[in-house]
Order: structure tokens, then sequence, then C-alpha cells
């Protein structure tokens, strides 16, 4: 009988459900580390502009654009640190298969506001760059560059692999 027949080693890890909670759990903490270093950087960025004197200067629209784009980049601060408090608040209570989805529950939230923190960030700086009407365009366009990075790339490959589950 072939391995493909027997259900082992074309189907997968060979791995109880704890040690596949373990190893997605190793990997899931190895993701947050990338992108939680990408929006602290970003965030603490953010917390410095309104103590500069050009912000004073900023029109409405920007003021407002600002004030969502900090509250975007905690909101996403709060969702990526957190799979690291949900895990040490519930560690020893026997549920590593739980805490790996509410982590990557809060993990995939915590990229969506990324993205949205980003895209306003760089909104905000070609705004205040220049005055000129493409700036929505080159926003625009940066938008789609992350989704087809982020979403639309892996869902392809995800969907195209579908069948070797």
């Amino acid at each position: 009988m072939s391995d493909n027949a027997e259900g082992n080693s074309t189907r997968g890890r060979d791995e109880t459900g704890e040690e596949r909670a373990d190893r997605m759990w190793g990997e899931l903490i190895q993701e947050v580390r990338v992108a939680q270093t990408g929006v602290q950087i970003l965030f603490g960025f953010l917390l410095t502009v309104a103590f500069t004197p050009h912000y004073e200067r900023l029109g409405t629209v920007d003021h407002t654009i600002y004030i969502v784009t900090v509250v975007l980049g905690s909101t996403a601060t709060g969702a990526l640190i957190g799979p690291v408090s949900f895990h040490r608040i519930v560690a020893g209570r026997r549920i590593k298969p739980e805490t790996v989805r509410w982590a990557s529950r809060l993990t995939f939230a915590g990229l969506v506001l990324l993205l949205a923190t980003m895209t306003s960030a760089v909104l905000l700086v070609l705004r205040v760059a220049t005055d000129d009407d493409y700036v929505p365009y080159l926003v625009a366009g940066v938008l789609v560059w992350y989704l087809a990075c982020w979403y639309g790339l892996p869902l392809y490959a995800r969907r195209r692999h579908a069948g070797r589950d």
C-alpha cells in the first residue's frame, strides 16, 4: 500500500493536536515579531509628530488624518501584542489549540489595522509633502500593492494548492 493510501506522508505531518498547536504557536509568534517591530516603530514615530512645530500648521483635514492614523496605529499595536498577553494569561491551562486560534485572529486583525495605519500614514505624508492632485492615486497604488502582497498572493497560493491538503 502506498503512503497516500495509508494517509501518512502525503497528507502532512504526523503530529498530535498538542504538537501541532505547539508548532503553530511557534510559527505565529515568529510572524508576530516581524509585524510588531514594524507597527511599534511606525506608532512611535506617529506619536512624535504632534510635538513638532510643523504640526500646528496642518489643516483640519490633515489633523483629522493624523488622529485617525494614530488611533489605527494604537489599535494595530494592541492587536499585535495581544497574542503575547493572551498566551501569558492562559499558559498552563491546557488550551493551547484555542490559544493559537485566538492569537491567530488577533494577529490577522492587527495586520488589517496595520494595513490601514500604513495607508493612512502614506496619505498624510504625501498630503503634507505635496499638494498635487495625484496623491490619492499614489495612495491607492500603495494600498493595492499592500493588498496584493499581504492578501492577494497568499490567497492565490492557498486556492491554487487547496487540493493538496
